[in-house]
């Protein structure tokens, strides 16, 4: 049988590791495709080219000179830039100083408009001479690029030179849909299409759902981790979205994300007080003790240090651990290490905890990488307690890192941190299953109690170190996705458009 034939993947993302980054999405998009890079295609990466974004401090060249491109039936100007990741992956930036040249990324009052913009100009600069290049697929992720798989069924549709690519649509966090007014269909050309709507989705009419027309049109869709893809088909974690989500099931993958291995590496941190790996694992005690010092504990290498790295939110458990914090606190031989910021009750009760419990819990509420890194590397359990989390990142870095998971069974959580059973010695990490703040207390206690037990806990730290969560893994699984989708085009353009999906505005 003849192998595959290289690919040729534009990856749009509207956050890239290293030239912009607010969250997870931008370490996928710094990662994945350099992956994918190395098994051989042709992967190049296209986002906005944001003020923050310093053009000499990132060695952007000018590949492609302002262009026209078409906007609520007139046209906008943009010119690419390209900059890199890794060695050899080329990443194109869209530079358009009234919508990019701004203090953040997100949050404007007209974010539909600026992202539409942005997705058209990727698609308009591959027509471009200079760039001379042709996409198999287009891989697309979360709300910002989901008007993409529309316009492949529409505006594109009969475009010779997009004839041959086929449409992935990432969901990395379903509750972040992209809803706006029908004002965004003039905006983005669609207004002579119609509004979408789906018979058990009654209000899905009124307003335009971005990620609702991602789902609905991309010839494949895949969620970030396999749990997730089976969760958001139900009620309970669809966001309103599980009746289209159903439909299209068979159309529908989960693939777990990875960690760069090179750049999360123990053995290599610059952060560390101390480098170690599986070898050389008495070295982390090092780490413990100058955690404890930063965040003014006292040192105790007997007493479990708990460390937790999150946004301040419901979803990541935070109204659980708000429950239990003081009984933990009073009558658990344990230590709280917080990093993080969010809701503003929040920073109130952890700051208040922390000044309950000044030899117990330490709380920094801000964001600081290397702090980050040396919470990974001193901390000896790891807490995720989320409502629901796609795939979660923290457990993957904190095993590798020697850090024991604790988490709820949800998402990617439940993919990647199997409990640990005293009978058969099996498992990586501690997991509860009911989101419920005495489950969570209840773990924890179990947990401390194991971590009295040296041999038995160290063998915990071995398991998680030898866990595989590099991006090789994924990459694949997406390489195999691609062709699927290629696959999958055939039937789809073959597709009636007013099936049951598009009315009449």
């Amino acid at each position: 049988m003849a192998a595959n034939p290289p690919l040729k993947v534009l990856f749009l993302s509207a956050e890239v590791v290293p030239f912009a980054k607010t969250g997870g999405l931008a370490d996928v998009a710094g990662s994945l495709p350099k992956a994918i890079r190395a098994l051989g295609h042709d992967v190049r990466v296209c986002m906005p080219r944001y003020g923050r974004i310093d053009r000499a401090k990132f060695g952007l060249t000018e590949v492609v000179p302002a262009f026209d491109v078409p906007m609520d039936h007139h046209t906008e100007p943009a010119s690419i830039w390209q900059g890199t990741i890794g060695r050899d992956v080329p990443v194109y930036l869209v530079d358009n100083a009234p919508y990019f040249d701004r203090d953040g990324i997100y949050m404007y009052p007209d974010d539909a408009e600026r992202f539409i913009f942005w997705c058209r100009a990727a698609l308009e600069m591959l027509r471009r001479p200079e760039l001379d290049w042709q996409p198999d697929i287009i891989h697309c992720n979360d709300w910002h690029t989901a008007i993409i798989p529309n316009w492949m069924r529409t505006i594109y549709k009969d475009d010779p030179f997009f004839a041959r690519a086929a449409t992935v649509y990432t969901i990395h966090n379903l509750a972040y849909q992209g809803i706006f007014g029908h004002r965004v269909l003039e905006v983005a050309g669609l207004d002579e299409y119609g509004f979408l709507y789906h018979p058990e989705m009654a209000d899905m009419a009124e307003v335009v759902d971005l990620m609702a027309r991602g789902i609905y049109f991309a010839d494949v869709v895949s969620t970030v981790s396999e749990r997730y893809a089976q969760e958001i088909l139900t009620p309970e974690y669809g966001e309103r979205m599980d009746p289209l989500l159903r439909d299209r099931r068979d159309h529908l993958f989960g693939i777990l994300n990875g960690i760069d291995h090179e750049i999360m590496d123990p053995a290599g941190d610059q952060y560390l007080a101390a480098r170690f790996d599986a070898q050389r694992l008495e070295a982390r005690a090092a780490n413990k003790a100058a955690l404890q010092r930063e965040a003014g504990l006292p040192e105790a290498p007997t007493t479990p240090l708990v460390g937790v790295i999150s946004r301040l939110t419901d979803q990541k458990g935070f109204d659980l651990i708000s429950q239990i914090i003081d009984p933990l606190m009073s009558h658990v031989d344990m230590q709280f290490v917080l990093l993080g910021t969010g809701d503003q009750r929040y920073h109130d009760l952890f700051s208040a905890v922390a000044q309950r419990y000044p030899q117990r819990a330490a709380v920094f509420l801000t964001f600081n990488a290397p702090l980050a890194q040396r919470i990974y590397g001193g901390s000896d359990m790891f807490l995720m307690p989320s409502r629901f989390e796609p795939c979660g990142l923290g457990q993957m870095i904190a095993m590798r890192y020697g850090s024991v998971p604790v988490v709820r069974a949800t998402g990617g959580l439940a993919d990647t941190v199997v409990d640990y059973d005293p009978r058969s010695g099996r498992g990586n990490g501690f997991v509860f299953e009911a989101y419920d703040a005495m489950a969570l207390f209840a773990t924890l206690v179990r947990a401390a109690e194991t971590y009295k037990h040296e041999a038995v806990w160290r063998q915990l730290m071995l398991r998680g170190m030898a866990e595989d969560f590099s991006w090789a893994r994924s990459a694949g699984k997406y390489v195999d996705l691609y062709y699927r989708a290629l696959a999958a085009k055939i039937p789809r353009e073959a597709r009636p458009l007013d099936e049951y999906g598009i009315g009449d505005a």
